[in-house]
């Protein structure tokens, strides 16, 4: 198949420090390719793809150092290059949220979207209602929930490359084995806040590694950094795929102790990648992604995430990675996108892959 994989402009293709949506769109292009499908990415200059390339701007817009940008422009401008060239493909694959929609309505059906975001904000009923047509991906279950009448096609979990990073049987103690670990971003529905209180009540150090964004800094500056000064707690501050391996498989568990309706959550599968279990709060996608007992415990308080820290070292870390790989690798995550795209175009999809539940 012809397909083009259109990425948002905010990161690179993959992001270099923190970034969700253009890794999986790197991962998801590169596996297509290794099935031996034509794939077009478009996206800024510095993507690092095995497809093939359509630079639309000459670096990723967050850390463009220019002082003055538009991101409408410059999204805009993408959206008119891959309509001039659309003939070109069986199907264009969308990552850009819905701002394509009134653009390529006489294209809808040859359209996918994935919808990456929380669904639960005012103007999106109205918007998905006035453009029906266009085939939607949503990445959970749970996502859809504030939606459930829009056009859904397929739910398709992420998935990452099984290369990407290293698999971890045990933490190296000489790196400080026993440490709790923290990865993304920081802010009020991450709860870093609570991480750290797991942390003190369970007296394990805990490492913080995490961006700040602007919006942000207030939260982080009245509410977390007061909570650092603590010898249990180290704040790390924002890492790259380089340093995530590390940072993950070193750790004896993931807290992802999160207060809001998470569309997925990359970082529980970034971790299961290295063999480290997740400790996640039950919510939004946590119980799709998390087996509990096998990849991670869920909970719904502190003292049952206390608990489960005392109880992780009963899981078994291969099983751990097993999991990942049978569920979240980017080669199942690109056979169940070409079951979509040959669906919606009319291809009958053979049986390629049996994609297991569980490890």
């Amino acid at each position: 198949m012809k397909i083009a994989q259109i990425s948002p402009l905010y990161e690179a293709v993959p992001p270099r420090l923190y970034g969700g949506t253009e890794r999986i769109v790197a991962h998801l292009s590169d596996a297509l390719v290794d099935l031996g499908h034509e794939v077009t990415l478009f996206a800024s200059g510095e993507a690092q793809t095995r497809a093939t390339l359509v630079p639309v701007r000459d670096q990723a817009i967050r850390l463009d150092p220019a002082p003055l940008k538009s991101d409408l422009a410059a999204h805009l401008n993408m959206l008119h290059e891959v309509r001039s060239r659309a003939d070109e493909f069986d199907i264009l694959h969308f990552h850009s949220d819905l701002l394509q929609f009134p653009l390529f309505e006489s294209l809808a059906a040859r359209t996918v979207t994935t919808i990456h975001g929380r669904l639960d904000l005012k103007d999106l009923p109205e918007t998905y209602r006035r453009w029906p047509h266009f085939p939607l991906v949503s990445i959970s279950e749970s996502q859809r929930e504030p939606l459930r009448f829009a056009n859904w096609a397929a739910t398709v979990h992420h998935g990452m490359s099984p290369d990407l990073y290293r698999y971890f049987s045990a933490p190296d103690a000489a790196k400080g084995d026993g440490y709790l670990a923290f990865l993304g971003r920081i802010s009020p529905e991450k709860r870093p806040d609570r991480a750290i209180a797991i942390a003190k009540r369970a007296g394990m150090r805990l490492k913080i590694a995490a961006k700040v964004d602007q919006a942000d800094k207030a939260y982080f500056h009245e509410h977390i950094e007061p909570l650092l000064d603590h010898p249990l707690i180290e704040f790390i501050g924002e890492i790259g795929d380089g340093e995530k391996s590390d940072f993950l498989g070193n750790a004896r568990a993931l807290l992802f102790p999160i207060d809001w309706p998470e569309p997925f959550g990359l970082v529980m599968i970034e971790a299961m990648a290295c063999g480290t279990p997740v400790i996640a709060w039950n919510c939004g996608s946590v119980p799709e992604v998390i087996d509990h007992g096998i990849s991670g415990f869920i909970v719904d308080s502190e003292d049952a995430a206390v608990d489960a820290v005392e109880r992780v070292y009963q899981l078994d870390r291969e099983r751990v990675r097993r999991t990942f790989e049978n569920r979240f690798s980017s080669t199942v995550m690109a056979y169940r996108y070409l079951e979509v795209y040959q669906r919606l175009i009319g291809i009958e999809a053979p049986s390629q892959l049996e994609l297991p539940r569980s490890a």
